[in-house]
């Protein structure tokens, strides 16, 4: 079968897309905190740029998808190397809630999108490419920004270089916390 293309079943189910790029990158996402994206020890400014971190501070990181579906697609976990809400203390359940609200409060200020996708994706079978630690994604959208090139072509069209996202919305990041607290 082609790349990319929809499927008719043949009866047997509703038609398929296909979005092969998709799977090559779970099936590259290992788990444990060894392979973690979101267990991140203190960074230093250069290293912070190039794993495109947000923010950091003692319970959470933020930063933007190397992945994203869009631009300005960023991602907030808490820094315990946890799989799901439940475990989180009642301190992180709301330093995170925060963290999620003032983000989309400074995607609102710096990309003006229309609106937004937010959700957590709690476990591999629910979506989550790192399912061993628990996230939350935060997606700008704008009116008809939705097309089928990721199905069709294996390709994304972002208008703007994940270098420039983060060269435009780490400033708005910077105190993110005490602004919160």
């Amino acid at each position: 079968m082609p790349r990319g293309r929809r499927h008719d079943s043949g009866g047997d189910g509703p038609p398929q897309l296909w979005a092969p790029w998709r799977y090559a990158y779970i099936r590259r996402a290992r788990s444990g905190p060894e392979a973690c994206i979101f267990c991140v020890k203190e960074l230093g400014a250069v290293e912070r740029r190039s794993r495109l971190v947000l923010h950091q501070d003692a319970e959470a990181v933020v930063m933007l998808n190397r992945y994203p579906y869009n631009n300005g697609h960023i991602m907030v976990a808490p820094r315990r190397h946890l799989g799901s809400p439940e475990l989180l203390s009642a301190k992180e359940r709301a330093i995170l809630a925060e963290l999620v609200s003032s983000s989309v409060e400074r995607l609102r200020k710096a990309l003006t999108p229309a609106g937004f996708n937010v959700g957590a994706n709690i476990g591999r079978t629910a979506g989550a490419g790192f399912a061993d630690h628990l996230h939350w994604h935060i997606v700008p959208r704008w009116d008809g920004d939705t097309n089928f090139m990721p199905v069709l072509a294996s390709t994304r069209v972002l208008s703007q270089h994940l270098k420039e996202s983060f060269r435009t919305l780490a400033p708005l990041f910077k105190g993110i916390r005490t602004q919160i607290s």
